[in-house]
């Protein structure tokens, strides 16, 4: 075994050591593609989305200088008709990327280095074999001498591109590395039975594109067949919080909101076995990263960003362009480049249908509302410090004090494009209360009576608060609200709650552009 050539399954044996989720049926998907078009295989994820994890199972199950078969006994891919034409039967290069670069003394030695300790140990392995500088020309020599093919996993491959973000020297000498690996067609499908790359960013617009285009690429936007495989599935999380105690509800408003076409529910995987070791929610993930990492992105100055930031604090789906992202760190043009990053970085998720973003869940919500709290967008970080007192405003059914809260927070976080209509006056609701999410859950268009209830905040399981029944009205009274709410006996889905209710009528005038509110208490 070596540090490069056949690194072993000790990595995956530790893996499966403790509280273990088998996501080993991806490797029957990658055997798919073993020596065909499209064996080359790049994967794109945030920090903590378990891209290490996969890269280290595949080693294991890839790498024939050890016996995995133990392993992998009793996992999902063992019932798999490919499981043991493939079961350590290749030699495997394994990469680490951001390691390679830790190790290293000067960044600009990266590629030539790389090449120099794989060769040697190639060399080692192959002593029959005349070494040689260049690691694609030593691969062709082996396969000449042996008929052996090779699978590459490289893990961050992109970090080159994060870490010397200025130095378009060594990128270039990089690309034209994995050029000469991965797209001389005659060299590429001789020598390379597959390959798996994992990065945070896609691949497809960095620098010059032609070196990675035969790659087929699943990313945050689009993970296409591998959507089951970006986090834990529902019913995977399920099985946890039945094994380990955890109430499966609140796991689900921590963690879960990474839908995708495929699969609608996918939860973040580092956060759920921080909370499953740890016997509580809280926020995991980011702890990763410190929020100024988000908040440098959130406080740039691109048209329409505070705007859009302050309605997905509200619950929002924003329409986003994301075809104009350059899958870079550097090249943030407009607000939907900011956005599209935020994705890719796991703040935001994605509608493939809406194309439109929003905060996925309470643990993101989180560290948006502390990278706004001390970011530039001041006025952004009032209206979260005043939630709490619009809240206290609406228990103690001050009227007034409402209004105005309301009147401050459209005035402040809505773009003028949507001031005057009832969604905008919606998106100001979903954000002015913001507070209400510690202990209440929020339910739109909530079907009741005979109609349909605009907004209902219903009190978590444990906590004393009210229901806060809202109906919304523009360019109506909010006295015509109170009676709405009443006439079609929306609290009738609430009968048998057994708690107090508020009913809260909330108008918008559009010619004195003033917020009006009516409060009522109704008794169950």
């Amino acid at each position: 075994m070596g540090s490069y050539l056949n690194i072993g399954n000790d990595g995956f044996k530790s893996m499966t050591k403790g509280i273990y989720v088998d996501k080993t049926e991806m490797i029957a998907w990658i055997n798919s593609t073993l020596g065909t078009a499209d064996k080359l295989t790049c994967v794109s994820r945030p920090r903590r989305f378990g891209k290490s994890f996969a890269a280290k199972m595949l080693c294991a199950y890839y790498d024939k200088s050890c016996n995995s078969e133990a392993l992998f006994a009793g996992r999902k891919i063992a019932s798999d008709p490919s499981y043991k034409k493939h079961l350590n039967q290749y030699d495997v290069i394994y990469l680490d990327i951001t390691w390679f670069i830790s190790i290293i003394s000067s960044v600009n030695d990266i590629v030539r280095e790389m090449q120099r300790k794989i060769t040697e140990e190639l060399a080692a392995a192959y002593p029959d074999v005349v070494k040689t500088d260049t690691l694609p020309e030593m691969l062709a020599r082996v396969n000449e001498k042996t008929g052996n093919k090779f699978i590459f996993i490289i893990d961050e491959w992109d970090a080159l591109f994060r870490e010397a973000k200025e130095n378009l020297t060594i990128q270039e000498e990089y690309i034209q590395l994995l050029r000469g690996l991965f797209k001389s067609s005659g060299m590429t499908d001789k020598v390379i039975e597959g390959a798996y790359m994992t990065g945070i960013l896609p691949i497809k617009k960095y620098g010059t594109q032609s070196a990675m285009t035969d790659f087929r690429e699943y990313t945050m936007l689009a993970p296409k067949g591998l959507a089951e495989y970006v986090g834990f599935t529902e019913a995977e999380v399920k099985e946890l919080c039945q094994t380990y105690g955890m109430d499966f509800e609140q796991m689900k408003r921590w963690y879960d909101g990474y839908s995708f076409s495929r699969v609608k529910s996918v939860y973040n995987p580092n956060s759920v076995m921080e909370a499953v070791k740890s016997g509580e929610l809280g926020n995991y993930w980011t702890q990763t990263e410190t929020y100024t990492s988000l908040q440098v992105y959130i406080d740039l100055n691109e048209d329409g960003l505070k705007e859009s930031i302050v309605q997905m604090l509200g619950g929002a789906h924003i329409p986003i362009d994301a075809g104009s992202f350059q899958n870079d760190m550097i090249n943030i043009r407009k607000r939907d480049d900011v956005l599209t990053l935020l994705v890719h970085l796991g703040y935001l998720a994605y509608h493939s249908v809406e194309k439109s973003v929003f905060i996925p869940n309470e643990e993101i919500r989180e560290e948006f509302i502390r990278a706004v709290a001390t970011g530039k967008h001041k006025e952004i970080a009032k209206l979260v410090l005043n939630s709490d007192a619009l809240l206290e405003q609406t228990l103690n059914m001050d009227e007034e004090g409402v209004a105005s809260a309301l009147e401050e927070a459209h005035r402040a976080g809505t773009a003028p494009l949507f001031y005057n209509n009832e969604q905008a006056l919606r998106s100001v609701i979903r954000f002015a209360y913001i507070s209400c999410i510690d202990e209440f859950l929020r339910i739109e268009e909530l079907a009741s009576g005979r109609g349909y209830a605009d907004v209902v905040y219903f009190p978590k399981k444990g906590s004393s608060m009210p229901v806060l029944l809202i109906e919304l009205k523009w360019n109506r009274t909010e006295d015509g609200a109170i009676n709405q709410i009443r006439k079609n006996n929306y609290p009738e889905v609430l009968k048998g709650y057994g708690g107090e209710i508020l009913l809260v009528g909330v108008s918008y005038n559009v010619k004195t552009q003033k917020h009006t509110c009516k409060i009522e208490k109704l008794q169950e």
